[in-house]
């Protein structure tokens, strides 16, 4: 039987004797005087998580300075799909680069993918374990039976970028304006903007402007070549054009704050099969803390950022810092009963504006099992 380092911690201090005595074989295995691990008749909490963790790092140092990958104490694998030019892939590399993953008893396995339909077609048919997806996505394939479920990887959302002179100051200003869209015509920001411009302006965006959907790249072209008045595009694209000079109309938080929800929303997540994390929960809890354990390098460490300025592909110092400033901004430091409530609350906007095309048979309230429990951030204030 494999048995990783976290499981054999978990193994060693659970179910701890109130009376001080080591009851199990394992438990009395453990704190033998093999190893230098002194001889108990009685122990306590604190002595035997101590001697636990002691041996665990023993028997690790042991393997390495042996050169062996022994199948007893093996880490255990997590298979992760991630876009290979994505701001994912920057988080994953920190992640590996510190040896985060090792850290926290997994093996991290990382497969690069051309596209975010790639991403779940490599997750529905099994080839990963875990990619970034959105709650909107989850929603909607728990509604057609499939048990995903979902935990937040960043607050980084796009912008409606426009040029300083381009004399449109508000969004009735789009009105016959050639609007390019990422993500196409269910792009859950393309929708809540469309609701909040009939909500604030009673303007149909899709039938007064003219919407381009097409590629993040493209449309980034497009603008700077003048053949697009303003351009809805996802956060990192969008931080490219303000680093060429262009400015925010309006943001998706803004846009979200207008339609009356009051809280940070993260729209995209850490998706994972329901089943596959409550059978491997210490897998699940070891990625995600590992996984916030590079944000945290990420948003400290400017010399982490230099190490990732190849991967970046950032043509100059003014389309680095955006990148770095925005990713910085969306990393979720909080979440909560509040934050689902809003993502709730936005689920509902969602299904009055875009219908069965977006969310298939999903239907309002949001499934309240769209966000996994096992894993947890502080709760939100204010």
């Amino acid at each position: 039987m494999k048995l990783s380092y976290r499981r054999l911690l978990e193994t060693c201090t659970k179910q701890l004797p109130k009376e001080g005595v080591c009851h199990t074989p394992l438990q009395r295995m453990v704190f033998v005087g093999a190893y230098g691990i002194r001889p108990l008749h009685g122990c306590t909490e604190s002595g035997m998580l101590f001697r636990a963790r002691s041996l665990v790092r023993w028997l690790a140092s042991l393997s390495l300075l042996a050169g062996l990958s022994s199948p007893a104490f093996a880490l255990e694998k997590v298979r992760v799909g991630v876009l290979e030019f994505g701001t994912v892939s920057w988080e994953m590399d920190t992640l590996k680069q510190h040896k985060l993953d090792e850290q926290q008893g997994i093996a991290l396995e990382i497969t690069p993918l051309a596209s975010a339909d790639a991403s779940t077609v490599a997750l529905q048919g099994g080839a990963v374990d875990i990619i970034v997806s959105d709650w909107v996505w989850v929603a909607r394939q728990r509604a057609a039976g499939q048990d995903y479920t979902l935990f937040p990887y960043s607050n980084a959302v796009g912008a409606l970028m426009v040029k300083p002179d381009s004399g449109i100051k508000t969004l009735a200003d789009l009105k016959g304006k050639k609007l390019g869209v990422a993500g196409g015509p269910t792009d859950k920001s393309w929708l809540l903007l469309r609701a909040y411009a009939q909500q604030k302006e009673g303007l149909d965006l899709q039938a007064e402007a003219e919407p381009q959907f097409a590629a993040p790249p493209l449309l980034n072209e497009l603008m700077q070549r003048g053949d697009l008045d303003a351009v809805l595009n996802f956060w990192h694209y969008a931080a490219r054009l303000q680093a060429a000079g262009m400015q925010p109309l309006i943001t998706v938080p803004e846009v979200v704050q207008g339609l009356g929800i009051n809280s940070e929303l993260p729209l995209v997540g850490w998706v994972v099969n329901e089943t596959w994390a409550n059978e491997h929960p210490a897998a699940v809890k070891g990625f995600l803390t590992a996984d916030y354990a590079a944000k945290q390098i990420l948003k400290e460490s400017d010399a982490e950022w230099e190490r990732l300025r190849p991967r970046m592909k950032a043509e100059n110092d003014a389309i680095f810092t955006q990148l770095r400033d925005g990713f910085r901004a969306g990393i979720p430091t909080c979440f909560g009963e509040q934050e689902k409530q809003a993502a709730a609350d936005t689920f509902k906007i969602l299904a009055e504006v875009g219908g069965e095309k977006l969310l298939g048979k999903a239907k309002p309230p949001l499934d309240d099992k769209v966000f996994w429990p096992g894993f947890s951030l502080p709760a939100c204030t204010g």
